[in-house]
């Protein structure tokens, strides 16, 4: 996982309420365990016609939305069954963050462990990002804080060992991993062993 620690970019604007995993990665697309290439497959049945054909209406492909990371989303975002998948494909699209004033549990805690940053902002906030897509915004994962194009910083919720996976660049394994030594001690002096 790379690391995350600031991410500077305009917003694409999805505000549908709703959006559960499986229109975020449909279920036909999960037969693989490889991240690389779902991105063409996020949102592919609101993204494409039946025939394959970009829907132009749809706000991600928009020519604007192009290059943007951060995805301004509806309510209850990423709602519905776990799937890992979801935070790939959207990873593996080019976003690195999705705003909105509710993110699933599940979805939120897989996005986290895969490198994908959720942040849940106040109604108003929301509204204004919701009303002004292609803001310019930048997020400081360290501080957790969110500045907007007026300079305004709003702090936001995040989980501290979330925070550090992220800022280090390392999932739970690798967490677990830079202990192996003390770990081994502990094993290694503990009073019981099998």
């Amino acid at each position: 996982m790379k690391a995350v620690t600031h991410i500077k970019s305009r917003t694409v604007v999805l505000a549908t309420k709703d959006i559960d995993t499986d229109q975020i990665i449909p279920a036909r697309f999960l037969t693989t365990t490889s991240r690389d290439g779902l991105g063409q497959s996020a949102f592919y049945d609101l993204r494409y016609h039946k025939d394959g054909s970009e829907k132009t209406e749809f706000p991600l492909n928009e020519t604007t939305a192009r290059g943007c990371e951060i995805l301004v989303a509806g309510n209850n975002f990423g709602c519905g069954s776990s799937r890992e998948h979801a935070p790939w494909a959207l990873l593996d699209y080019g976003l690195k963050a999705i705003i909105s004033t509710e993110i699933a549990d599940i979805f939120r805690n897989n996005s986290l462990k895969n490198g994908l940053v959720p942040i849940v902002v106040s109604k108003d906030i929301h509204r204004w990002l919701i009303d002004n897509p292609g803001a310019a915004l930048e997020i400081d994962v360290a501080n957790a804080t969110l500045t907007m194009p007026d300079g305004k910083t709003i702090e936001f919720a995040i989980d501290g060992f979330a925070k550090y996976c992220l800022v280090e660049g390392i999932d739970q394994l690798g967490f677990l991993q830079q202990h192996l030594e003390q770990i081994a001690n502990f094993e290694e002096t503990r009073a019981w062993k099998p």
